[in-house]
């Protein structure tokens, strides 16, 4: 390990900041009918400021940087006072009077903890990463998310593929692992905006959805069930595009990682009572955190792949992205509680 290396600590994570107004109902209404509110609720939204949150309460021992546009307004001084709070440094997180602060509707349906979102891109659309100086940053891994939806690095370039590839690969030049999340969308947008940052990310964190849209290949069998090949399968494809140290898949079953090396690791997620979940927005988020949280401590991955079901755990029992996270002790502790699912690998 070079000296450059050692003098690097903590996270850098850009992307999207948002604020999400979740909203429990009853149903998901179809069009002209109507859904009865129980409940409102005011959260974070975004990868990066779902992850550096989340990565605060877990109780990270390294510094957490925040990177990209907030609106100059009373939603972006919400984020940027959030993320004080939360010991997160906001100097690369700043403010334009170009857009507003991006928010999110999020309607929970409150019987199964399913989200719909209605999404306002805001700010975000317009940041592009180009004013990051990695060479001056003390940080030793970059996190960008949520590609998809961020327009302006989701953007082509003649080099890179993409905007979002060049960052990456800015950001792996200069020393720092990286990593990367992406929304869920019903689209064919997935190869030519998330195959080119492969080859840039050293841990791919995705859901089955997202990582077979990045493959072509249906993670989930036509009754809804779980295919453990065809996860290998889309893995391995990640893999062979570049991925250049393991791929992780996190579903509602529990996590599987495909190491560069072709070593795999599969872990439960956890037993969960009929009514615990009371929203599953920001549980990717929080798998992510826990798992990335242990990469960064350099822990095993079957210890990495736990932290992430069980801090996941923690935030499907508030309806907003974060609220539901603590330490994870606490984490841990639930996880001995609850107990885990049987193998799924």
């Amino acid at each position: 390990m070079g000296a450059e290396t050692q003098r690097r600590r903590g996270v850098l994570a850009g992307g999207n900041w948002i604020i999400d107004q979740v909203k429990l109902v009853d149903v998901y209404p179809q069009q002209e009918q109507l859904a009865n509110i129980s409940g409102q609720s005011q959260g974070t939204g975004g990868s990066p400021f779902n992850l550096l949150v989340d990565l605060a309460k877990l109780g990270a021992e390294f510094p957490l940087s925040a990177a990209g546009l907030v609106g100059d307004d009373e939603t972006g001084e919400t984020i940027l006072n959030i993320c004080r709070g939360n010991g997160i440094d906001t100097t690369e997180l700043t403010k334009t009077k170009a857009a507003p602060t991006s928010y999110t509707d999020v309607m929970t349906v409150t019987s199964t903890g399913k989200r719909t979102f209605f999404h306002n891109r805001g700010a975000n659309a317009i940041w592009d990463g180009e004013s990051l100086d990695f060479e001056a940053s003390r940080a030793a891994h970059f996190h960008v998310g949520y590609l998809l939806l961020l327009d302006a690095l989701d953007a082509d370039d003649p080099e890179y593929g993409t905007k979002a590839a060049k960052l990456l690969a800015r950001a792996s030049s200069a020393g720092l692992t990286t990593s990367f999340d992406v929304v869920s969308e019903d689209s064919d947008r997935f190869t030519r905006i998330v195959s080119p940052v492969l080859p840039h990310t050293d841990f791919a964190i995705l859901n089955e959805i997202e990582a077979g849209k990045t493959a072509g290949i249906a993670i989930r069998r036509d009754d809804g069930s779980f295919d453990s090949d065809a996860a290998r399968t889309a893995c391995k494809a990640l893999i062979d595009g570049g991925v250049r140290q393991r791929v992780v898949i996190h579903f509602p079953e529990g996590a599987y990682c495909l190491e560069k090396d072709g070593t795999e690791h599969w872990h439960s997620s956890l037993q969960l009572p009929d009514d615990f979940i009371k929203g599953a927005a920001g549980a990717g988020d929080a798998f992510c955190a826990g798992c990335l949280l242990g990469f960064l401590r350099d822990v095993d991955i079957t210890s990495s792949l736990r932290y992430g079901v069980c801090a996941a755990g923690l935030s499907l029992q508030h309806p907003t992205c974060t609220e539901g996270v603590t330490t994870l002790v606490k984490a841990e502790a639930l996880g001995e509680s609850l107990g885990f699912r049987p193998s799924i690998g």
